[in-house]
């Protein structure tokens, strides 16, 4: 009887270990969504810009980037605000490692980083620091992938796109290595290719994906950019971009995100919110909102 009840202990103890990785698991799967982290996102920076409550959006910022490694979106720029405003406010919000983080996003975007220095030296960070680690971040982009893009984004803009039989050649090109990029090495993110290629050569995502609609693998490219959507590996902007684009040049339908659009565009707003929302793009009027702010600063 004593060895039934010892047995039947070990079985419910692996029971639960079973359960204890099948929930976790679930939970990695779910920290792994992007598109919940980007609408998280959105719902603090519009608490940020329509409700000025600054002591909650730091709160809220510090619990989500608890659950996600955190991006710092182009015009949101969610990660910098929060380091910025807990630094005025004296809040904690992870000090010399969460700089480290923040290095990371600002390598890209080159001398940025000179803007926060006075945040950085209370840490005992200095500008040598600062940038020797910007260093190993171009030191560990994807080499292969940079020189490849280099010449594709030449190549993207050769005759300024003006030489139509140029231009389909070039964009034929770029495509095959859109899709040989995909499926060797995923979605060409700035963290494998950066923004700025050999020889100085500018590299924006938006444009490169705009050029896309016309190639035969459109539908796989719509599927693999939402799917790097959805890893946090590509913003929902461009996949918005690349959809519209399409759908308002090629397939002449209406236009789901409201991102690209022409002088005479008609927009339902309670739908394409609808649509935004579902790949983590704030609302329409957020989204002018968050552009406002933007040249403002500019």
């Amino acid at each position: 009887m004593v060895r039934f009840k010892n047995n039947l202990a070990i079985y419910m103890l692996r029971v639960l270990l079973i359960a204890s990785v099948f929930i976790f698991s679930a939970c990695q799967t779910r920290t792994r969504d992007y598109i919940t982290y980007y609408n998280e996102v959105n719902k603090i920076d519009s608490i940020y810009r329509f409700q000025k409550d600054t002591l909650t959006i730091i709160k809220k910022y510090r619990r989500l980037f608890r659950k996600y490694i955190p991006k710092n979106q182009e015009r949101i720029k969610e990660f910098e605000t929060y380091i910025v405003l807990a630094d005025k406010y004296h809040k904690n919000f992870g000090g010399k490692k969460t700089l480290q983080k923040f290095t990371l996003m600002l390598a890209p975007s080159g001398k940025t980083y000179e803007k926060y220095l006075n945040i950085y030296s209370k840490y005992g960070i200095d500008s040598t620091t600062v940038k020797k680690e910007i260093d190993n971040w171009k030191n560990n982009l994807n080499k292969k992938l940079v020189d490849s893009f280099s010449i594709a984004f030449l190549r993207d803009q050769q005759e300024g796109r003006s030489e139509k039989n140029t231009m389909i050649i070039n964009d034929k090109k770029n495509a095959e290595l859109l899709k040989w990029t995909l499926e060797n090495y995923g979605f060409p993110s700035v963290n494998k290719i950066g923004l700025v290629g050999n020889n100085d050569v500018f590299m924006p995502m938006d444009n490169f994906l705009g050029h896309m609609i016309q190639s035969e693998y459109y539908p796989f490219f719509k599927d693999e950019v939402l799917k790097a959507v959805k890893s946090g590996d590509c913003p929902p902007r461009l996949y918005a971009i690349l959809v519209d684009k399409y759908n308002f040049l090629i397939a002449k339908k209406e236009i789901p995100y409201g991102v690209y659009v022409g002088p005479d565009t008609v927009i339902d707003t309670i739908t394409t919110n609808k649509n935004r929302k579902a790949i983590g793009l704030p609302s329409l009027n957020h989204s002018r909102l968050i552009t406002k702010d933007f040249f403002k600063k500019k």
